[in-house]
């Protein structure tokens, strides 16, 4: 999902607590009329800050994972709280970027149209134009998010850990409505973005190895290994890496084939070859002849975006659209 720290942290993942996924009242063009400039502003934004920082794009795509997979799709982790109470201090949104970047769009359309676009549909359009702007697929996006009213900062412990198996991944994304497909897809969110050493050093140096004691991950192989502790030495939190190895600032079917050849670099990434369910959907979108015959990685994903935009919606008259972003009305 940016990075780990950066796309996704995987990008990716979920909802402890029975958030249902439902569209509610969405629909594309929800602001056709009440504020036609806000996809455009929106886009217009994303686009002028990429220009200065590129690594903004994948900040972005992890930033609508956090929100979406805490509470739904309410832009919770845009509250800032002032004594570390806020979701957005729960230590797993470590390196969370991008809220400035929502604040600027939001500012903008507060100028345009007052009190009228969500800081939520800002965040999902922010990623959606993230996606287009790495070379993804542009697509629709239905908008009439409400922003919620609640953000507690335990509330984030229901992310994933890059720790998990493919089993407890697979759990987290079904108690959200998404399936082991939408697991694999969003996961290749990761095509773009870096990792932060901090979140690869258990898996390098500290890894339970099965006669006991520590070591480095047996699965990795040799060489990737020497290159991943090359750039990661023991005890270095803040140097990155390239989430997908040999293209990190293309949107490509490459994660899936590095994950299926061993190249994966966070251990969530590389269990989604470890189990059955998840191995299908990798090799079926990593295969020369999908591109031809499909599946279509391109359009499934967006799929999966829309899909993960949906859960848990606030709409109507439900919670309130903030004048800004980083607090309740």
């Amino acid at each position: 999902m940016g990075t780990a720290s950066g796309a996704v942290a995987l990008l990716l993942v979920v909802l402890g607590a029975s958030v249902a996924s439902s569209s509610g009242q969405l629909q594309v063009g929800f602001y056709s009329k009440s504020c036609p400039s806000a996809e455009s502003t929106v886009a217009s934004v994303v686009r002028g800050t990429a220009a200065a920082d590129s690594t903004i794009l994948p900040a972005l795509l992890r930033l609508q994972f956090h929100d979406c997979f805490v509470r739904g799709c309410d832009a919770s982790v845009l509250i800032k709280g002032g004594s570390n109470n806020a979701e957005v201090d729960n230590n797993k949104h470590q390196g969370l970027r991008g809220m400035d970047v929502i604040e600027n769009a939001k500012a903008q359309l507060e100028s345009e149209c007052p009190g009228v676009v969500s800081c939520a549909d800002i965040v999902v359009l922010a990623a959606r134009d993230a996606v287009a702007f790495t070379g993804g697929p542009s697509f629709d996006v239905p908008t009439g998010r409400r922003d919620g009213k609640v953000s507690n900062v335990r509330d984030g412990d229901v992310l994933p850990d890059v720790r998990d198996s493919a089993q407890v991944l697979r759990s987290k994304f079904r108690a959200s409505g998404l399936d082991d497909k939408d697991l694999v897809l969003l996961s290749s969110a990761h095509t773009v973005g870096t990792t932060a050493c901090f979140f690869i050093q258990d898996r390098l140096y500290k890894f339970p190895l099965p006669g006991g004691g520590l070591g480095s991950d047996p699965s990795i192989p040799d060489g990737f290994l020497s290159e991943l502790k090359s750039r990661c030495a023991p005890g270095d939190s803040n140097s990155r890496v390239s989430l997908d190895r040999g293209s990190e600032r293309v949107f490509d079917t490459s994660i899936l084939r590095n994950i299926r050849n061993g190249f994966a670099v966070i251990a969530s990434d590389a269990a989604l070859y470890n189990d059955t369910s998840t191995v299908d959907v990798v090799d079926s979108y990593s295969g020369l002849l999908s591109t031809i015959f499909g599946p279509y990685f391109r359009q499934d994903f967006a799929d999966s975006m829309v899909k993960m935009g949906s859960i848990g919606v606030l709409t109507g008259a439900s919670g309130e659209v903030r004048k800004v972003c980083s607090k309740f009305n």
